[in-house]
């Protein structure tokens, strides 16, 4: 029992310190040269601005623009600069995939501006408990459709994956997918356990996006993609978890040194800081 008691607590102390270095990640992120943002577009009536942050998914239409999710608080500006010069509407919606204050930083500029922000409400409550500015006055449990100018954009809650709070955004008229970082195509995917991330329901939720009727997806960091690497994404996801259990399977330390992905094109960073929190989901 007192083994087991160590454990615990050696898991609970890691991660704390990971939620700890999220914060200051995001801080030290912040304060680097930034780099330019650029637009593209993505398909007939979508567009994308990537750089510093994660990925905004623009869809202009008669009555205003819907956005989804918006960097960080200095990329506001430019953001809204590069949507202008698309439409010449208000932003009339912010969609935000989860809390991380790279996808949320410029919430307070875009409420400041009459958008309304919408996300889950495990979301959220991720943004009260790291006392994030911004914060929605809409939330949603389960689903969320917003209506603007004959064009519909949906929300959804899949199930837990990078955190518990993770939405999907699905546009029908464009056969496109807004998957935030429960798709990624920069590297290992980061499993926030601090905030309710889980890499043993990852995998299902993925599955559970591929019900929708879309061709492109845009990930929270990297490259738009298509649907093909989108279902890839959800075998990568079930192997890693596989090799996450059979090295945490002799215990949380040293788990790290015994994962090897690089087979995979993955390694280190951010996502091995989590690995006592996916080592106590999948072991314990």
């Amino acid at each position: 029992m007192k083994i087991m008691a160590t454990r615990k607590d050696a898991i609970t102390r890691a991660t704390l310190v990971l939620a700890g270095a999220a914060g200051l990640w995001a801080a030290w992120a912040q304060q680097q040269p930034r780099p330019a943002l650029t637009m593209e577009k993505v398909t007939g009536n979508l567009w994308v601005i990537v750089g510093n942050g994660g990925n905004v998914a623009v869809l202009p239409t008669t009555e205003g623009v819907i956005v989804v999710d918006d960097k960080f608080a200095l990329d506001a500006p430019d953001i809204v600069a590069k949507i202008k010069t698309i439409s010449d509407k208000p932003i009339r919606y912010v969609l935000n995939t989860h809390h991380h204050g790279d996808h949320t930083g410029g919430n307070e500029a875009m409420l400041a501006a009459k958008a309304e922000i919408i996300l889950s409400k495990n979301a959220r409550a991720n943004m009260v408990a790291g006392n994030q500015p911004g914060l929605p006055h809409l939330t949603f449990s389960d689903e969320q459709q917003v209506f603007l100018g004959g064009q519909q954009v949906v929300a959804k809650y899949l199930g837990r994956g990078h955190t518990n709070g993770d939405a999907v955004i699905y546009f029908p008229s464009e056969r496109a997918l807004h998957a935030g970082d429960l798709f990624v195509t920069t590297g290992a995917p980061l499993c926030d356990t601090a905030n309710g991330g889980s890499i043993k329901e990852w995998e299902a939720t993925i599955r559970n996006a591929l019900q929708y009727d879309f061709d492109t997806v845009i990930p929270g960091h990297g490259a738009v993609s298509k649907r093909a690497d989108l279902v890839k994404w959800a075998e990568t996801l079930g192997t890693i978890r596989s090799r996450i259990q059979t090295a945490c399977a002799a215990g949380v330390d040293g788990a790290a040194g015994r994962l090897d992905l690089k087979d995979l094109g993955m390694s280190g960073g951010s996502f091995l800081r989590s690995m006592p929190g996916m080592c106590k989901e999948l072991v314990q």
